[in-house]
């Protein structure tokens, strides 16, 4: 139940977040007993301030402050936007080689059993930039289409609008696999029956770049794939577009 900690001194720690954890507990997740910050205030023995969000679905690297003014010094940083966010992701299509995804987004209502609904004026600038690293092609129908095609691209948020990625990539019709609010059921269904059961949303935080508050340092941290990710790229691999 311990963290991957990739980073840590007396003044902050990062962690690769596994897939499928809370980064801490929400009025939406009340009953949840398990989240980053439980673990990491165990796992230190000593309180943690969270710095930024991940999906709960998505992994990769998070960071969080071990000191009051330190996590204030990083959060100005995030406000400001002077950080460097890579992640990675698998969607469907093909993207362009390179692109500029500029679409203002909305804040969503949290209510249960509403959140997929935007609420009206509250739209906010929102741009990610990103690039294709390769295309698969495999010999399996989906929908329409007698083969399925899917990317492997990488993505730089200017933000960090709530579900920025996935809402940017749904825009441009290239849905992330494995995301059930904002994805494609038929190649999440298509890739259930010929991949795996618990295929979850294909989202990576790969790096983050930012000061270190203290030191003026910069640190540039980076977080391995998870293994269900890792495996389907390597199968992904295999069927490589012509």
């Amino acid at each position: 139940m311990t963290l991957d900690i990739l980073y840590l001194d007396d003044d902050l720690v990062v962690v690769n977040k596994p897939s499928g954890l809370l980064v801490h507990r929400t009025d939406l997740a009340k009953h949840e007993q398990d989240a980053v910050v439980q673990r990491l205030n165990e796992q230190l023995g000593k309180w943690v301030y969270p710095i930024h969000r991940l999906d709960r679905a998505t992994s990769g690297v998070l960071v969080m402050a071990l000191k009051e003014d330190v996590a204030g010094a990083l959060g100005e940083q995030f406000m400001a936007r002077t950080t460097d966010k890579v992640y990675q992701a698998i969607v469907r299509g093909y993207p362009q080689e390179l692109g500029t995804i500029d679409y203002p987004l909305a804040k969503l209502n949290e209510e249960k059993g509403r959140s997929r609904f935007k609420i009206e004026g509250t739209e906010k600038p929102a741009v990610s930039h990103f690039k294709t690293l390769q295309r698969y092609e495999i010999n399996i129908p989906v929908s329409r289409y007698p083969k399925m095609r899917l990317s492997l691209v990488e993505v730089k948020p200017e933000q960090g609008r709530t579900h920025q990625i996935r809402r940017h990539f749904k825009h441009v019709f290239h849905p992330l696999l494995g995301d059930t609010r904002y994805g494609c059921r038929h190649h999440n269904q298509v890739m259930r029956q010929h991949w795996s059961e618990d295929l979850r949303l294909m989202l990576h935080a790969k790096s983050l770049t930012f000061k270190h508050p203290t030191t003026q340092s910069t640190l540039s941290i980076e977080a391995p794939l998870e293994q269900d990710m890792k495996s389907l790229l390597s199968w992904l691999e295999k069927h490589p577009s012509n």
